[in-house]
């Protein structure tokens, strides 16, 4: 973890809640930056850190140009006029989908296991320079720091709809986006429960289960979906309850 002067204080509480040592930022190390407005990752390589504005870059191109619920993903989820399911994110990550979902009118739980990617969407939700409407859809998502087959196994409301994104090789070409999913990779690890995730999630969503994959991947655990809807790159695999 690495710290700027301004913010030791909150590096102090952070090094206790992670056990990680604040230490001299060094590029050649995935490390956690400790800024007094700002949380961000330090990725080898990708130059500027990492960090997580639900009101610039990727998150505001896809609230605004991202189709509404025409999408695939709103779609996938079973958007349409009249209901708007609330959702549990078993994979939050750096938490796009969530936000589009919440963007479209969802409630959304996001659970994610990393420690660090948990502080970093927590610490974007947190803000206090955002847009109006985009703090309006932040206040419909919540963040746990949670292992998503034990949260769901004691989850008390159950869902209309568990999302699953597993962890899978980008095939995105860009540098920074392959760099982001190593830092991933790095901080999560390898995919290994994700067919335990989706049977524990079958039986906890009440409408359905979305599992997004690339387009031509296997079906997690060959656990054949009720249908999938197909984009340019992605396929939602949907195990439909009712």
């Amino acid at each position: 973890m690495a710290v700027t002067s301004a913010a030791l204080p909150r590096a102090k509480l952070l090094e206790t809640k992670l056990s990680v040592p604040i230490k001299v930022l060094d590029k050649s190390f995935v490390q956690l930056l400790v800024e007094e407005q700002r949380l961000s990752l330090q990725v080898p390589d990708i130059g500027k850190p990492v960090f997580i504005n639900f009101s610039s870059g990727k998150y505001d191109h896809r609230r605004k140009f991202g189709g509404g619920k025409g999408q695939p993903l709103a779609k996938a989820v079973g958007m349409k006029q009249g209901h708007t399911p609330k959702i549990i994110d078993a994979t939050a990550g750096f938490a796009r989908d969530a936000f589009v979902l919440a963007s479209l009118g969802s409630t959304v739980t996001m659970l994610e296991q990393s420690p660090v990617i948990s502080l970093l969407i927590e610490d974007a939700l947190q803000q206090e320079e955002m847009e109006d409407e985009v703090r309006h859809i932040t206040q419909r998502m919540t963040i746990h720091h949670a292992n998503a087959i034990d949260f769901l196994s004691t989850v008390q409301e159950r869902p209309d709809v568990i999302y699953m994104d597993p962890m899978y090789p980008s095939r995105d070409k860009s540098a920074l986006v392959k760099k982001e999913m190593q830092a991933l990779h790095q901080l999560i690890g390898p995919d290994t429960n994700s067919e335990e995730l989706l049977s524990v999630a079958r039986q906890v969503a009440l409408r359905r289960v979305v599992v997004k994959r690339p387009k031509g991947a296997e079906f997690v655990g060959n656990q054949k979906p009720s249908a999938s809807i197909q984009s340019k790159n992605t396929r939602y695999d949907l195990y439909v309850n009712s």
